[in-house]
């Protein structure tokens, strides 16, 4: 998710850099924390919402400067990105309507309430979305890594990966003049045939 949250920086403000961004996490489960723990340390301003006051108990106690925030209330709030840590389809028709913000980039899943709506809906206000599914690819990628010897280095240096692919999907939607979940669609779909016809051609 932290990678593929910085290369929707490198598209939106030239650099990749988290320093001085104010991003909401919303959910501080086990991913939401660690992405939090990410941001802070490249000195990104957090906000943190969640419904379960352990989560955010364990989140001020180790960085007492993250801002609590209300979960009734994060679409009222200006940030620079906002991370759907929680429940999917938290990007619906009046969520988007409030949002003030550039990017969407969260490892939860079916973030999209309905893709062939709110797809487009994101582009035409010009906050640019990070599909899930090619986001949150890091466990699937570790458990991968797990199932033929797992190698640490190995594991971060595909999950590295998802930043060139998001770049890649972003430079797909705009060619294409598609939706990034889309452009995320048809780079999954061209994939598997590739890997079909490689497993015929062996």
């Amino acid at each position: 998710v932290y990678v593929g949250m910085k290369a929707a920086c490198k598209k939106v403000y030239g650099n990749d850099s988290l320093a001085g961004k104010k991003v909401l996490v919303q959910g501080a489960g086990n991913v939401g924390r660690t992405l939090i723990d990410h941001i802070v340390e490249e000195g990104g301003k957090v906000m943190v919402s969640d419904i379960n006051e352990n989560n955010i108990k364990l989140v001020t106690a180790k960085h007492p400067e993250v801002q609590v925030v209300d979960n009734n209330k994060v679409f009222d709030l200006e940030m620079d990105i906002y991370a759907p840590c929680a429940l999917g389809a938290s990007v619906n028709t009046e969520s988007i309507s409030k949002m003030k913000c550039a990017i969407i980039a969260g490892a939860a899943n079916n973030q999209l309430a309905e893709e062939d709506v709110h797809g487009p809906m994101l582009v035409t206000k010009g906050i640019t979305y990070v599909p899930d599914f090619l986001i949150n690819a890091g466990g699937i990628i570790n458990i991968s890594v797990e199932l033929t010897g797992y190698n640490r280095n190995r594991a971060i240096g595909i999950v590295d990966k998802i930043y060139d692919r998001t770049l890649e999907n972003f430079r797909l939607a705009e060619k294409e003049n598609i939706h990034n979940q889309l452009a995320a669609m048809r780079m999954a779909e061209k994939r598997i045939k590739d890997i079909a016809n490689l497993k015929v051609s062996l």
